[in-house]
């Protein structure tokens, strides 16, 4: 049982970044790996000892993610006081790459959630077309379509971002 416990925590560190790809808030992407770890703890004989968890557990916190989805779209979305006011305490950073960094991460978030959860499976997390397609329970076409339609959607995004920040220089 504790072999099992330590596979499952030594992908937290994916988990977390499979979290916060699906979700814009830190804070929610935390919970969200914590509700994964617990329904995976609570139910450890669906899994086979000697198997890497990881396909199993992305599985598990996609399912969340889903259901999270649906309870927003009952209840409506929600925004932070900052969202709200306006008056957000942060600073632009200074160096180019973390500008582009955040706009990869911003574009990634504004293309839709199916997409974006296939084309972080595939592309960030290393999985095999048939393994985000296990997680994901659809078809590898369509985990294939999607991801296709998603690099579409990124591209066009990280265009507009791009004429964007060229339009705001241009008009300082």
């Amino acid at each position: 049982m504790d072999e099992k416990r330590g596979a499952i925590l030594a992908e937290l560190p994916r988990l977390r970044r499979y979290a916060r790809a699906l979700v814009r808030d830190r804070d929610v992407a935390d919970d969200l790996v914590q509700d994964c770890i617990e329904k995976a703890l609570t139910r450890m004989d669906g899994w086979q000892s000697g198997d890497n968890p990881r396909r199993w557990l992305f599985t598990i916190m996609h399912n969340l993610f889903v259901d999270q989805l649906r309870r927003m779209k009952r209840r409506g979305t929600s925004v932070s006081y900052e969202e709200a006011t306006g008056s957000a305490m942060m600073t632009e950073p200074s160096q180019l790459d973390n500008i582009a960094a955040r706009e990869v991460l911003q574009a990634l978030q504004a293309i839709a959630p199916d997409r974006r959860s296939a084309l972080v499976l595939v592309a960030v997390e290393g999985l095999t077309y048939a393994e985000a397609a296990t997680v994901l329970g659809i078809p590898a076409g369509t985990v294939m379509s999607r991801i296709a339609r998603g690099r579409e959607e990124l591209r066009k995004e990280l265009e507009d971002a791009s004429r964007r920040r060229t339009i705001r220089v241009v008009e300082r």
